[in-house]
């Protein structure tokens, strides 16, 4: 529907009467915040939002948002909100979960979410620690991270969440964070945008287990050095002057000093968000070096597909199958074609 066509609304109308309970410098804020923002913009009636959570420091959201919603089970979000979308595709279905919720009891039906591609938002907060039950490590959580569940540092490899929504097929891939409230925008209205199956991962500060996690990506001394925001049709530049940039060794990419090499950035790596070979690589930046060099860490759309989706698949097949053999009851629905009388 026509954004003329609905009463215009505010951020305000998207709050609702809940208390936000949520520790103070919590991340979560601020997503909130940008999600109550942006909607008024979307163009969709406030009924047709709906938002579904598990369980989590996350996914007390849906009680935050005043639209429909359920606070569902743990590690299920991304079941019923699949389930909703199939039962009635013309609304927003928002998935709200945090980096254990999804990955770790609902990494199952995240990787399968994906690669069915229904028209859903799936959010992922990712603070690299389980924070509402008081700061276990993670499934995202860094390699030797000591919490109370790994006193001697973790010895697990952790999930690279974008580089796990590549493999299993998702169709649009993107990350941002939380201290970067115009870039988080962004990501949102295109997230919406797509048609398919879009995950977003945001990286959330939780200021009480795992404080400052993301900080060097965002503080004003760091960040330039230590993020790279992706843009489309863009060369791939960092750098606290910009001058350092990302070129392509065949398909192994090396970092090259534009002040020292006289390399032109005609001659960089130009992003392509179509490209799924190039997005691998770029998901890996983070927890791979390259030549022994620490790339920095990619933010913005990495991969975007155009792909059928879910829904509209499932309502062509039940199309087809009942021009076919017609409406049917119930129970002849149940007991098939084989069926035997047993006499006495």
């Amino acid at each position: 529907m026509e954004a003329s066509t609905i009463d215009k609304l505010t951020a305000k109308d998207f709050s609702s009467e809940m208390e936000v309970k949520w520790c103070p410098g919590c991340g979560d804020y601020s997503i909130l915040k940008q999600v109550q923002t942006v909607f008024p913009d979307l163009g969709v009636k406030k009924e047709d939002f709906v938002f579904i959570s598990g369980i989590g420091c996350s996914s007390r959201f849906t009680y935050y948002m005043d639209t429909y919603g359920m606070h569902s089970i743990h590690g299920r979000a991304a079941a019923i909100a699949s389930g909703v979308k199939a039962a009635n595709p013309d609304l927003s279905v928002w998935v709200v979960s945090g980096d254990g919720d999804a990955l770790s009891i609902g990494g199952n039906h995240f990787i399968h979410l994906m690669r069915k591609n229904f028209d859903l938002n799936y959010l992922v907060f990712n603070n690299q620690i389980y924070s509402l039950t008081k700061g276990q490590y993670s499934p995202t959580s860094e390699k030797g991270k000591v919490t109370k569940t790994s006193p001697y540092g973790s010895i697990e490899e952790p999930f690279n969440p974008s580089e796990l929504a590549l493999g299993a097929k998702a169709t649009f891939v993107a990350r941002t964070l939380d201290r970067d409230p115009k870039h988080m925008q962004a990501m949102l209205k295109r997230a919406y945008a797509h048609k398919g199956t879009s995950f977003v991962e945001v990286y959330q500060n939780c200021p009480v287990f795992n404080d400052g996690a993301f900080f060097p990506f965002s503080d004003k001394e760091t960040k330039k050095e230590e993020a790279i925001i992706l843009e489309h049709g863009m060369p791939l530049i960092f750098g606290n002057e910009n001058e350092k940039g990302i070129m392509l060794d065949g398909l192994k990419p090396v970092i090259v000093n534009l002040n020292e090499t006289g390399i032109s950035k005609d001659n960089l790596w130009i992003h392509d968000e179509r490209d799924k070979t190039k997005a691998n690589l770029i998901s890996r930046f983070f927890d791979t070096q390259f030549n022994g060099e620490d790339f920095p860490r990619p933010f913005g759309v990495i991969y975007v597909e155009d792909r059928p989706v879910y829904e509209e698949g499932m309502a062509n097949q039940i199309k087809q199958v009942t021009d076919k053999k017609g409406k049917m009851s119930l129970n002849k629905i149940l007991s098939g074609d084989k069926t035997w009388s047993i006499l006495n």
